[in-house]
């Protein structure tokens, strides 16, 4: 008989007077036979590159042979035959069945081969591995072939319903999707165990969050108030360090800046950078003569190099902030730490927001800020990719709603 072979329904398969076998529906060739005494085992059934239909025991059911073991080395039987291999010839006693699991499992193929490999050629390669190990840690010590479309489809499932949005869960499963790629590329699998799986469907439409005139107003009151409150309490910490003796720090009266944070809004307003690309952004890359910041291969997402024109705002800012860095070379922005690379401004960044009552308002829509200002000032959507650095112009489309009059003139057609 054929049914699936799970925990609850192997129980139901009780003793008769033959022994009789259960094929499982998911995994060709997997199978339980269950004798008169009632013992259970589970085999690898196939046929040989010869045609010789054969078996192989893999373990009988009991403390030491789960449904599950049994299942993930069926998984494994079935990649070695579809290689060609000859698994009669090899069988794996329980301690070369750990070491088998664990050769092919995800954590030592992430480990050994994939890891060493991201983190030389892929920009976001440690944001992957991380990804792919706080999402799925059940999944790491799994073969990659026993991984199932069914198994992460729960696992989608269960996130939606705790509130993930289906763009998160996506980036998170393409994570996986990649390792396992290079897995099927490197010959580690045979077949990408997720090749059929489909992504969720997010709406592409989806309103771009920009902000409205009345809240840029705000924000930028916002922030020359904060930069007005970190001069006042410099000096409120200068005079008491001058009645203690103590070495004084430099008075910020005279520049335009509090610290960093205005500058970099402004410029992210006004470029469009990734925050990414702000953070590594070096003086190298900024021409002061010719009013044009260079994003280098090297740190855009796309690894492709482009070149943004500085608005008269963005340009005033970078300068003001050229007299006040605290570097004369290196990067635009960097760190407390003698210049290192930012992690975040995350708490900054929420403050402001705080005091300018925006809400909403993540750093990554200063993006979607400047090229929905960009297209709602009839600039071409083909120019607009370009400044922002999209991959393609399907991404670019997103704003295309804010072109001035272009749906209701095409109505208009219609008479």
């Amino acid at each position: 008989m054929k049914a699936k072979l799970t925990a609850t329904n192997i129980k139901k398969h009780v003793p008769q007077d033959k022994a009789y076998e259960v094929v499982d529906t998911e995994i060709k060739g997997f199978l339980l036979r269950v004798q008169p005494t009632g013992r259970k085992t589970f085999y690898f059934s196939y046929r040989t590159e010869a045609g010789k239909r054969t078996r192989i025991k893999i373990g009988s059911l009991g403390p030491s042979m789960t449904l599950t073991q049994a299942r993930d080395q069926a998984t494994i039987f079935a990649g070695k035959v579809t290689k060609g291999i000859d698994i009669q010839g090899e069988k794996i006693s329980g301690r070369e069945h750990a070491k088998e699991q664990q050769k092919n499992s995800l954590s030592n193929f992430m480990d050994q081969h994939y890891k060493p490999w991201a983190l030389a050629n892929l920009k976001s390669g440690q944001q992957t591995i991380d990804s792919v190990t706080r999402a799925f840690p059940d999944y790491l010590k799994k073969p990659m072939i026993a991984i199932t479309i069914k198994q992460i489809e729960s696992w989608r499932t269960e996130k939606l319903n705790s509130g993930l949005k289906p763009a998160t869960i996506n980036r998170v499963v393409n994570a996986l999707r990649a390792v396992l790629t290079k897995a099927v590329e490197w010959g580690a699998i045979s077949e990408h165990p997720l090749s059929k799986l489909k992504s969720l469907r997010i709406d592409e439409g989806k309103k771009a969050r920009y902000l409205s005139s009345e809240e840029e107003e705000r924000l930028y009151s916002a922030l020359k108030e904060r930069d007005q409150e970190l001069k006042d309490a410099r000096n409120r910490g200068n005079d008491f360090r001058k009645t203690r003796g103590y070495p004084l720090l430099p008075d910020l009266a005279q520049f335009a800046y509090g610290d960093r944070m205005t500058p970099m809004v402004i410029l992210s307003l006004k470029t469009g950078m990734r925050r990414g690309e702000l953070f590594d952004l070096e003086w190298k890359s900024v021409d002061l003569n010719n009013n044009v910041i260079t994003i280098c291969g090297e740190t855009a997402k796309l690894s492709k190099t482009r070149h943004i024109p500085l608005s008269p705002m963005a340009l005033e800012a970078i300068e003001a902030w050229r007299k006040q860095a605290p570097l004369t070379k290196g990067r635009v922005f960097p760190a407390d730490d003698q210049g290192n690379r930012l992690n975040n401004v995350n708490k900054s960044w929420a403050s402001i927001l705080k005091a300018a009552d925006i809400k909403q308002f993540r750093w990554h829509d200063i993006r979607h800020d400047f090229a929905s200002k960009l297209v709602m000032k009839g600039v071409p959507l083909n120019t607009v990719r370009e400044l922002c650095g999209h991959s393609d112009l399907n991404t670019t489309l997103r704003y295309a709603h804010l072109a001035p009059d272009h749906k209701s003139e095409a109505v208009a057609q219609l008479g």
